[in-house]
């Protein structure tokens, strides 16, 4: 009786949130978006919408907390990862797991190195090392004249490199705490990050990539994973256009000879 009263109070709450989210604009509560998959695979992910509708024709990728296409329910939406529920969905439809690399957008995988390419060798997933580390991304973009730029330089080094740890020592027992501690996090980050750096600790990270993990000190510009160079420019790569269009006929391949 219990159960089926909090399952009955919990779809309740659900409905709720997307009403309001509808109701805002009029405009619909879901949005479906582009992903890369496994091996590159395009996929339509599922998530509540927290934006304006179009703000993806605006090009810009990376969303900062300032954001003003933002709606004031998508702030609701997003501060508790409310938008990640609906991704469910994908969980049974086969195109993400629960533990994994976060799904990318294509302009992004198409700038990967060799080496963040392998971020591709597994299903991406709704949480993960990274989504604990930096789950305040919006607020490390906010006031950022080119959030996408800023992302690249401080957030995508650091990120694709706990993805990278995670995908070779992926198990059972680390997707199941990894599920724990981003449930702990939306209630105590910090007891959260603490258990992030024991598990950091056991894999035998490297030290540096430890110590940014544990977000005390601030974040600084780093090479990608597999480059020695910064990113200081986002211009498009000559490649791209023709990437997105094999991306949306589904035949995009990102270890194919031709896109390297």
């Amino acid at each position: 009786m219990n159960i089926r009263l909090f399952g009955t109070h919990h779809r309740g709450r659900s409905q709720r949130r997307v009403l309001l989210i509808w109701l805002q604009d009029r405009h619909p509560p879901f949005y479906i978006a582009p992903r890369a998959g496994k091996h590159g695979n395009p996929f339509q992910m599922v998530k509540l919408r927290s934006m304006v509708a179009g703000a993806d024709k605006t090009g810009v990728d990376s969303t900062a907390g300032d954001d003003k296409r933002i709606t004031w329910v998508g702030h609701i939406v997003r501060r508790y990862k409310l938008d990640e529920f609906s991704q469910l969905i994908n969980v049974l439809l086969g195109d993400m797991s629960f533990v994994g690399p976060r799904p990318n957008v294509i302009r992004e995988v198409a700038l990967y190195t060799d080496e963040e390419k392998h971020l591709l060798d597994v299903r991406p997933g709704i949480t993960d090392l990274a989504s604990i580390v930096f789950s305040d991304e919006g607020d490390i973009l906010a006031g950022s004249d080119d959030p996408d730029l800023k992302y690249h330089q401080l957030i995508r080094p650091w990120k694709n490199r706990l993805g990278l740890l995670y995908i070779r020592n992926h198990n059972l027992f680390l997707d199941v705490s990894l599920i724990i501690l981003t449930v702990i996090a939306i209630f105590s980050k910090p007891q959260a990050m603490k258990g992030v750096d024991r598990i950091l600790k056991k894999l035998k990270a490297d030290e540096q990539l430890i110590k940014v993990a544990r977000r005390k000190d601030s974040l600084y510009p780093c090479p990608p994973p597999g480059s020695d160079h910064i990113v200081n420019s986002r211009e498009p790569n000559p490649q791209i256009s023709q990437i997105s269009a094999d991306f949306n006929r589904k035949k995009y391949n990102p270890r194919a000879p031709e896109y390297r």
